[in-house]
């Protein structure tokens, strides 16, 4: 079968790879769609994404969805041809957390995601044209809901936790600082559960695009010189740009909450950080999610649209274009998606 493959900084390249065999309790998943994500894109660029680093090649890809091929001893539940998308995490060792965070198993220390060098071997991911996965870790797609939009579980699930983080949402002021994929599917999130007005910041026009077609009432071309609003109560920063965040705190409401998306860098930078103290802001961290996937799978039965952030199309054996265009900022790329094998239309 084909993968797409990350062997190192700059190099991936289209591989043959033998056809997984389900094991007991595992599935065998006929890949259709994948996403391109940031860290997709990290391990491409610099052969590591945060702390973890390649030493051996590893698939690529977190957000995908597919049909059941086949059923390992023992699975239930699930029939073949079934339409599903995947939970990527599985938690390592007993699963046991400290009471003060039971039940939030995005931050168990230990988690294997699909396509993550975190461990070694290392956790291949799902842009390939199989893939054997844990049958609890597979969720069915709900009647009318296709497999393009079940790949976009994942990331909506992601945005979904970051709403979930402010205890209520419904009516407030919101600004989400940074609309590319995850930002923009923040907006679709806050907008999904009730928010008020919905503000949208970013430098790219083609990127504050995507967020008025998912639900922003206004943008702020930060290129032009606009500026962020003022005393907004709830804020979701997903540029992850330690600079934005002296303007972010400044926008957010005396009292009000800060809910950091973006993925800040694992290294010093400075960032202007007095408002923190003197607006008495909440900020609250925000990583990957627990079972929102659920929630996501749910909202896409029930008519939210996620189609306008998706921007390129390609197919498998094009993975190398399909990365180098959605990490080219002149490209106007939002969610690149790769299309893992042919199907018929509709899928």
């Amino acid at each position: 079968m084909k993968a797409v493959v990350v062997h190192g900084p700059g190099d991936v390249r289209i591989d043959e790879r033998p056809r997984p065999v389900p094991g007991e309790g595992e599935v065998l998943l006929a890949m259709e769609w994948g996403g391109i994500c940031g860290s997709d894109l990290a391990y491409w660029k610099h052969g590591a994404s945060g702390t973890a680093s390649l030493k051996h090649p590893m698939v690529l890809g977190h957000e995908v969805a597919g049909r059941i091929a086949a059923l390992g001893h023992g699975v239930t539940g699930l029939a073949e041809g079934q339409p599903v998308t995947v939970h990527p995490a599985e938690p390592v060792g007993d699963g046991r957390l400290p009471e003060r965070i039971a039940g939030r198993t995005n931050l168990h220390p230990r988690v294997r995601y699909f396509g993550s060098a975190a461990f070694h071997p290392h956790t291949d991911g799902g842009f390939s044209e199989y893939r054997a996965v844990r049958a609890s870790q597979i969720r069915p797609l709900p009647d009318g809901v296709t497999t393009e939009q079940g790949a976009l579980a994942e990331p909506l699930a992601v945005a979904l936790h970051a709403v979930g983080r402010v205890p209520e949402l419904r009516g407030r002021s919101v600004l989400v600082n940074g609309a590319g994929p995850i930002g923009s599917l923040v907006v679709a999130a806050a907008r999904h559960l009730g928010a008020g007005t919905v503000v949208a910041a970013d430098l790219a026009a083609s990127s504050l695009a995507v967020a008025r077609a998912m639900g922003a009432d206004e943008t702020r071309d930060l290129s032009r010189g606009e500026g962020l609003p003022e005393d907004v109560e709830v804020v979701f920063e997903a540029s992850g740009a330690p600079g934005a965040l002296g303007p972010v705190l400044r926008a957010t409401a005396r009292g009000g909450t800060l809910v950091q998306v973006g993925n800040l860098p694992g290294s010093a930078a400075p960032a202007v950080l007095g408002d923190l103290v003197t607006r008495e802001i909440t900020w609250i961290g925000s990583y990957r999610f627990v079972e929102e996937i659920d929630d996501a799978l749910r909202a896409l039965r029930d008519g939210l649209d996620v189609a306008p952030v998706i921007s390129h199309r390609f197919p498998l054996d094009q993975g190398a274009q399909a990365l180098a265009v959605a990490a080219d900022p002149t490209s106007d790329s939002s969610k690149v998606m790769l299309r893992l094998a042919d199907m018929s239309p509709g899928t």
